[in-house]
């Protein structure tokens, strides 16, 4: 089967966790050797069917280095797993719009190279998905490189919590290119949202009442700093919604990115407290902390979003893919609960392998 090419806008811990992920699970063939993965294969495919033709990025210790070099290069702070070889794809200049907040000026480096045309550097590549790792705040070159996509004829997988597959206009666009669309902002495989809803929908069904909760992030990589800088409310709203949707009557929910810490480095520190009653209104109350390493939890959403887009392009859908936005994000068009997202999933898998 043809490789399913992609093309990176951003190459942060994100992309490293991604470009590393495809490494150390390129050369597996059955589950024994895939721990880590939720699917290993998914209609059909395997990791090692996604491959990277493109990436773009801004700052000058990327720019010109070949992708497996640009993913170690500073800022980037997401651990090493794996041996990457020399890929043969260079980080080409993007344009910088909104890319940068004034908290992680001081950390960044912009490239005095020439902005590439992205879309001519999309269609060279032959990318058919392009997928957006860019900083939170970073939605006017969110917006701008989804219109890239639509130039170059792409689909476009939109992990930022920037409404674009949420949005009805970037919908109707990319349903009228032929195009699919998926997001908004990427679920983590182990993350704090997963956990703090499972936990709400199981005390939920045994026939607890949740009176209060909250869950609150604290963490080290530049993605946290922006948020603190420039997203902290929308993704609080985000989070917060999506929390609260795992409830099924309306109570005090609070969550969201609280700071930034940077010695934690790429690691996340998430708080949760749970507050409600059960039996003859007896009180009960859990206090958890919850520690990921954060870039590698967007690696198996990622493989298993990108190999469903491939799926979706294979069989001509258009517009925003539902079940894969219920999957795979946070804030999708139709926000559906945990079981229910992941039933659509596997049907949508099933119909379109």
């Amino acid at each position: 089967m043809p490789k399913t090419k992609v093309a990176l806008i951003g190459v942060g811990n994100c992309a490293s966790a991604l470009i590393q992920g495809l490494q150390y699970y390129g050369k597996v063939e059955t589950s024994k050797g895939s721990t880590g993965l939720r699917n290993p294969s998914l209609g059909g495919l395997k990791p090692k069917d996604l491959q990277v033709v493109a990436a773009f990025d801004v700052d000058d210790r990327k720019v010109g280095k070949d992708l497996a070099e640009a993913i170690f290069a500073n800022p980037n702070n997401a651990p090493k797993v794996a041996e990457v070889p020399k890929s043969g794809v260079v980080v080409q200049k993007g344009q910088l719009l909104d890319g940068f907040g004034k908290s992680t000026q001081s950390i960044m480096q912009v490239s005095t190279a020439v902005d590439v045309d992205v879309a001519k550097v999309l269609k060279k590549s032959g990318a058919e998905i392009v997928l957006n790792l860019l900083p939170s705040g970073a939605a006017q070159a969110s917006e701008w490189y989804a219109e890239q996509a639509l130039v170059a004829g792409c689909g476009f997988v939109n992990a930022t919590p920037n409404f674009i597959a949420s949005n009805a206009k970037w919908a109707k666009k990319f349903a009228a290119a032929g195009l699919p669309l998926v997001g908004d902002d990427l679920v983590d495989q182990v993350g704090s949202t997963a956990l703090h809803k499972t936990l709400l929908q199981l005390l939920s069904k045994n026939g607890a009442k949740i009176v209060e909760t909250y869950q609150l992030d604290v963490g080290g990589g530049t993605e946290s700093l922006d948020t603190m800088d420039r997203t902290r409310d929308a993704k609080r709203a985000i989070k917060t919604e999506s929390v609260a949707s795992a409830v099924p009557y309306k109570t005090d929910v609070v969550a969201g990115s609280t700071d930034y810490v940077d010695f934690l480095q790429n690691k996340r520190d998430s708080y949760f407290w749970i507050s409600g009653v059960y039996f003859c209104n007896s009180p009960m109350r859990i206090d958890l902390k919850f520690s990921t390493v954060d870039a590698p939890n967007a690696g198996s959403v990622l493989f298993d979003v990108l190999r469903g887009m491939k799926l979706a392009l294979n069989k001509k859908q258009k517009g925003a893919i539902e079940p894969l936005c219920a999957y795979g994000f946070k804030h999708p068009p139709k926000l559906l609960p945990l079981e229910a997202a992941e039933e659509a999933f596997k049907k949508f898998v099933t119909e379109n392998s």
